[in-house]
């Protein structure tokens, strides 16, 4: 926010400067807003928050296996919606137990399928009207059965779980369950590097910005400020 008021207000000193209303240069006055890269904390929920949300699928709701499939495939695994959305019945592979996600730059990863995810996949499927003749897992839960159509789709089934269960957080979407995901694993014990490929994050840097999160391992390694009581 404060970038783009400071990228505003040298337009305004721009433009009064064109119609002779201020000398021209005053615009350099206005000095850029330090930013850095993943400075903010991740905005997540706790475990138990994550377990409410999940908790509200009526499996007797048209939707109900389905929103839960994939409120597990968030919270358990930390798929993007993207993922979701692209998901293919041929990327399961049962007998291994693993999931073929094709991520960001086509990047294909197999990962572990878990026993309750497999299970709640299942159940969505085995309920599935069997005249759809699509290889996409999730489908619209009302007539025309087309595939989901883009990522928002699936932040919007997490919004309605959201409000179902009555938890506040600071973003309401799929990007907060992997965001959730990534800080449980973290408290977990999980190392950063397993948890970036659980992530399938690029830079270690990325899968480092939820350290953050744990105070108990900032405190462990916080050094005594400089003419000041040891923390």
């Amino acid at each position: 926010m404060a970038r783009l008021v400071a990228k505003a207000a040298r337009a305004f000193l721009r433009y009064l400067a064109v119609e002779g209303r201020c000398r021209p240069g005053l615009d350099v006055v206005i000095l850029p807003v330090a930013s850095w890269s993943l400075a903010s904390l991740p905005r997540c929920m706790s475990s138990e928050a994550v377990q409410r949300i999940i908790d509200t699928c009526d499996l007797d709701q048209p939707c109900g296996a389905r929103d839960r499939a994939i409120l597990l495939l968030l919270g358990r695994l930390g798929l993007r919606g993207g993922d979701i959305v692209r998901m293919r019945l041929s990327d399961i592979d049962w007998a291994d137990a693993r999931m073929l996600v094709a991520g960001k730059g086509r990047r294909e990863v197999r990962l572990p399928l878990p026993q309750e995810v497999g299970d709640a996949i299942l159940v969505y499927l085995r309920g599935r009207r069997a005249v759809v003749g699509c290889n996409r897992v999730f489908l619209r839960s009302r007539a025309p059965w087309r595939p989901l159509a883009e990522s928002s789709c699936v932040s919007a089934i997490v919004r309605r779980a959201m409000d179902r269960a009555r938890v506040s957080a600071p973003t309401r979407g799929a990007h907060l369950l992997r965001h959730s995901t990534a800080t449980a694993m973290l408290r977990e014990g999980i190392s950063l590097p397993s948890i970036g490929i659980v992530l399938r994050h690029r830079s270690v840097e990325t899968t480092a910005h939820y350290a953050k999160v744990d105070v108990d391992l900032l405190r462990s390694v916080a050094q005594p400020w400089l003419g000041g009581a040891p923390c």
